[in-house]
């Protein structure tokens, strides 16, 4: 099934586990991604959230795969910053391969985050972000 992040923002939190659960690591993506904050899934504030945290937070990541790396694009003017090491692991949800975005050894700001993503469709991936081992939020990335 092809998901959008409209589908994804009126999903259940069980619902985002199972879907991340059941989808494989993909490749580690290249290029320019559009971000979507999951916050409070399911309910009617998740996209009035998501939104806010567009123009005002975060937009999206640019992956250099070659590199393993990723800078996040923050703030209004959508600035490359919070630099991450990117490769495959064991995800700390399930123990199954995900791609990791670590930020444990790049970043001051971020330095107990860690994010997983799973490839759901083409060019699309759900993520988890992780606050030291506590899961935060999902958010999703459009390539």
């Amino acid at each position: 099934m092809a998901y959008d992040v409209t589908q994804l923002l009126a999903m259940s939190q069980t619902e985002l586990d199972d879907l991340f659960r059941a989808s494989p690591p993909g490749d580690i993506p290249n290029g320019s991604a559009n971000g979507t904050a999951i916050i409070a899934p399911g309910t009617k504030y998740t996209e009035s959230i998501a939104h806010l945290i567009n123009m005002f937070g975060w937009q999206g990541k640019v992956f250099d795969a070659q590199k393993g790396v990723l800078k996040n694009r923050v703030l209004v003017f959508g600035f490359e910053a919070v630099l991450a090491k990117v490769y495959k692991d064991a995800s700390w949800l399930d123990g199954q391969e995900c791609i990791v975005l670590d930020y444990s050894d790049t970043s001051v700001i971020a330095h107990y985050v860690r994010d997983e993503i799973r490839l759901i469709g083409p060019g699309f991936y759900l993520g988890k972000v992780y606050w030291a081992k506590d899961r935060l939020i999902d958010f999703c990335l459009q390539f």
